[in-house]
């Protein structure tokens, strides 16, 4: 087949899958917004991959803001216009996308199935019920008119998709509410990077040159969004300010980032440090600097949200406290693997409990870091999970044939 595989975001995973896909004889192009902020995999074209496998990285002129909303509308229109016409000139039998806003994933889904291509939605997060959640109450009545418009978009795209791919059962009840059916519906969860992410020791050349050696280091790395309350970080900063040999760093970009900045310049905190997201190839040695790891998740994002960030994590062979709604897949994996500590979105002093209770236990801390990383080895398959999307592709190419 010749698949293209459009992920907005250019998630580490997602790179993977194309490079599995192209191993196993398929021509695959991915296809990614180069111009968003939030951490990205390797985008090269190395020496290891296979022929069939190329990159487009999608950029458009002028800054892309997600704080100005018609602003941030107008570009993601243009933006699924180049993605859709990029992706048909590639010719593809099948076009999978995720992560992708819904304004941008109109333009991008009309393209390639006028071109003949099969289309396949990889539902990461329900857009449309975030813009509800969000916007919802707000300007006297506007917001519901504007996340209604929402709805009525991504509940379109997803009835006209020839295929679904689902990372989480519980996103049934999201359809249901879009009031949307499709009887090519796959649930396929999502994995980390498993072969990108080796192990790395505590001390490593990236905690060097961060002065984090001889330092008990709480790491966040990744976006921190709307669906984060960074100042639960500094709330952790600030319960071990009496421990001078305890850091929390975090490695991060977007609108969470920009407040913790904002709240830092008005009043800084020395054993709390902010940095750029950095590149894939030094993420390991990232995530090895950490003793204990921190993911974030508010209450009202915990239905349709599954952070990503917490499949890296357990990677890493590093122990990982969440803070997010206990029904959230992310929340039930940490405790069916017994790989960290879950604490209720917004409870900073659960926390801060939590923090207490790993610094002060390294045979805890020891016991759930391999715990995760057993985890991450029998359920981070890649082999598995292409296999898994072919059938889908193939499936969704059967439906499309048959729409013609």
């Amino acid at each position: 087949m010749r698949i293209a595989v459009h992920d907005y975001a250019g998630h580490p995973f997602q790179f993977e899958l194309s490079r599995q896909l192209a191993r196993e004889g398929h021509a695959v192009r991915h296809f990614y917004f180069a111009g968003d902020a939030g951490p990205k995999g390797d985008a090269s074209v190395r020496a290891d991959d296979a022929a069939g496998f190329s990159v487009d990285a999608i950029d458009l002129p002028g800054a892309y803001s997600k704080e100005k909303l018609f602003q941030r509308r107008a570009m993601d229109i243009r933006y699924g216009r180049e993605a859709g016409a990029r992706i048909a000139a590639f010719q593809p039998d099948v076009v999978i996308s995720g992560n992708t806003p819904v304004e941008a994933q109109e333009p991008l889904m009309r393209t390639a199935q006028a071109s003949g291509a099969a289309f396949v939605f990889w539902m990461q997060d329900f857009y449309s019920l975030a813009v509800k959640r969000i916007l919802g109450r707000k300007w006297f009545g506007a917001g519901a008119a504007v996340a209604a418009w929402y709805e009525h978009l991504e509940a379109g795209q997803l009835r006209r998709s020839d295929a679904i791919v689902l990372i989480s059962d519980d996103f049934q009840s999201g359809l249901a509410e879009l009031k949307v059916r499709n009887a090519e519906l796959e649930i396929i969860p999502n994995w980390g990077a498993i072969d990108s992410l080796p192990v790395r020791p505590r001390d490593n050349g990236w905690s060097t040159a961060h002065g984090l050696q001889g330092k008990f280091n709480f790491l966040y790395s990744g976006t921190l969004g709307l669906k984060h309350d960074p100042l639960v970080l500094t709330a952790l900063a600030d319960a071990f300010a009496a421990h001078p040999e305890v850091a929390v760093t975090v490695v991060a970009a977007g609108q969470g980032a920009d407040m913790l900045r904002a709240e830092l310049q008005a009043r800084p905190r020395s054993n709390l440090s902010l940095l750029p997201l950095q590149p894939m190839e030094v993420l390991p040695e990232v995530l090895g600097s950490a003793d204990v790891v921190i993911a974030l998740l508010e209450e009202d994002a915990g239905r349709f949200s599954v952070p990503s960030k917490v499949l890296s994590y357990l990677c890493a062979h590093r122990p990982i406290i969440l803070s997010a709604p206990r029904e959230n897949l992310a929340a039930r994996i940490l405790a069916d693997a017994g790989a960290g500590l879950v604490v209720e979105a917004g409870d900073t002093e659960g926390l801060v409990a939590a923090a207490r209770r790993l610094h002060g236990d390294g045979q805890l801390r020891t016991a759930m870091g391999t715990s995760g990383r057993a985890y991450a080895e029998t359920n981070f398959d890649v082999t598995a999970v292409a296999a898994r999307f072919q059938n889908v592709f193939q499936r969704a190419i059967a439906v499309r044939r048959g729409r013609q």
